[in-house]
């Protein structure tokens, strides 16, 4: 068994004295195991960090094997991500998000937005909006999408400012707000708006995917959230929040 494909490395764990069990999200393959031998080497280890681009080469005896990488770099941009704190968490993050689907279930286009967004993890109100985005996009893929396109009640597509907590369905301002207290906010940039993700968007926009995904995976799978989803919350709306005007 053998196969060749690109892909992000998400982390590794030591095995034995010189190698290690890498774990990659590729584009083809999904989220994907394999031994790296002689991956503790001063050679393989700036290449092997959470976030760096890779060309990879699994080979096993049989399919259900654990198999080994021949990797080789593409991109390394894992020093460049240890410079922000959004970076730092948000890569973490992403990779627990990952490991929320099955192992070996093809992807393709989580692969290409997590592509995108290790680009732009620096940029607070970028990355917060990307993650935000990946968020819904895991939730989708593992059944629980939100629809986000249209009111719940009326079918219109104005004026959508609340979620519903029950359905996940938008619900315009009219409709929702007799249940106003009840519902969930629903940011102008994920309706459809064009007001660009900033700091109290933002925050709605995370405590609404917190919701879904604590509702739908954490607490029937009986896992707790990852810390890093926390920092990398408690980061992104740091650097986002409105400076006081000056009294001076």
């Amino acid at each position: 068994m053998q196969w060749s494909d690109q892909a992000i490395i998400l982390g590794i764990r030591r095995h034995g004295e010189s190698s290690v069990i890498a774990e990659v999200m590729t584009s083809a393959h999904g989220r994907h195991l394999g031994l790296v031998r002689g991956g503790r080497s001063r050679t393989m280890q700036p290449v092997l960090q959470p976030g760096n681009s890779v060309e990879v080469t699994w080979r096993a005896r049989l399919d259900e094997h654990l198999g080994e990488f021949r990797i080789e770099p593409l991109e390394l941009r894992a020093a460049r991500l240890m410079e922000a704190a959004t970076s730092v968490y948000g890569i973490q993050a992403l990779g627990a998000l990952l490991r929320l689907l099955p192992e070996r279930d093809p992807h393709p286009h989580l692969y290409e937005a997590l592509a995108v967004i290790v680009d732009h993890l620096e940029d607070p109100a970028d990355a917060g909006e990307l993650f935000v985005r990946f968020e819904l996009a895991v939730l989708n893929d593992l059944g629980f999408g939100l629809d986000l396109s249209e009111c719940a009640a009326t079918g219109g597509r104005a004026e959508l400012v609340y979620v519903s907590p029950k359905t996940g369905r938008a619900v315009s301002r009219a409709a929702g707000a007799p249940y106003a207290e009840r519902m969930l906010t629903l940011p102008d940039f994920l309706s459809g708006g064009v007001t660009a993700a900033d700091h109290n968007g933002l925050a709605a926009a995370f405590r609404l995917t917190a919701y879904f995904l604590n509702r739908h995976v954490y607490e029937p799978r009986g896992v707790d959230v990852s810390s890093a989803r926390d920092g990398f919350v408690h980061a992104t709306l740091k650097a986002l929040k409105p400076v006081p005007p000056s009294t001076a």
